[in-house]
């Protein structure tokens, strides 16, 4: 299904220290922008009873069911895009726009 990697896993567990969130998992959410491509959202919240529940790399991930199949097969990690910025990036083979990366450039998860 979803996958973080371990980059990802370590910055989510210090924005829960440092926002001091405790009983909140992280909701990732996706929506299509006019183009076609996918824009991603993500949050801390609770979760909401029909909401899929899944852990990656010691990270309990909510997901609205409905958003399912967009992020089927997605892994989420944290990179380095410009020199000394820091970002999460989406690798999802749903996304129109979806450019597989070298396999020397993505650490995927192995659970």
């Amino acid at each position: 299904m979803f996958k973080i990697t371990e980059r990802a896993a370590e910055q989510v567990r210090r924005s829960m220290e440092q926002g001091e969130i405790d009983g909140l998992a992280l909701r990732v959410a996706v929506r299509t922008l006019p183009d076609g491509g996918f824009d991603y959202g993500l949050g801390f919240d609770a979760p909401a009873a029909d909401d899929l529940r899944i852990s990656s790399q010691g990270v309990e991930i909510l997901i609205n069911p409905a958003l399912r199949e967009m992020l089927e097969g997605t892994v989420m990690d944290f990179v380095e895009l410009e020199s000394g910025e820091m970002s999460f990036i989406f690798l999802n083979p749903n996304d129109p726009n979806y450019i597989p990366p070298k396999e020397a450039d993505v650490e995927v998860p192995q659970e």
